[in-house]
């Protein structure tokens, strides 16, 4: 997706790291509606219990009201998934290596939604973070 005057990215934060997504609106565009809508997001990060190499993002107090789109069991590093709630919690995936999406229910298809184009090299500092240290205050907004 090419950035210009009528694009919007998303912002990640965590303390000191930075990470900058495009939309997948193309391919996930309720999701990213939904997303977007509910911005900017305050919480926590932690390491996802069942899924490998990502960090979660618990969201089950929040409104989502999506299908599954664009969805995968297996994202690839960078590739934030949005799980709409149907047999397990609401919650936003950021793998930060190889990841199975999955819960104690087993695999589960999560909507690709958006793509980390910045900040790329910090995925591994993110995960060694949540794993290491515990759950990590998380912001996500838009950057326009």
């Amino acid at each position: 997706m090419a950035t210009g005057a009528n694009t919007s990215r998303l912002q990640i934060r965590t303390k000191d790291l930075v990470f900058v997504a495009e939309w997948e609106s193309a391919k996930a565009p309720n999701s990213c509606a939904a997303i977007k809508e509910l911005l900017p997001i305050r919480h926590f990060i932690q390491q996802a219990r069942w899924s490998g190499e990502a960090g979660w993002i618990p969201i089950d107090h929040l409104d989502l009201n999506i299908q599954f789109e664009n969805h995968t069991i297996y994202p690839s590093k960078g590739d934030l998934l949005v799980y709409p709630g149907f047999i397990n919690v609401k919650e936003i995936l950021m793998p930060y290596g190889p990841t199975a999406f999955g819960s104690k229910m087993g695999l589960l298809p999560g909507n690709h939604f958006a793509t980390i184009v910045e900040g790329r090299d910090q995925l591994e500092e993110l995960g060694r973070r949540v794993s290491m240290e515990g759950a990590q205050d998380i912001e996500l907004t838009e950057e326009t």
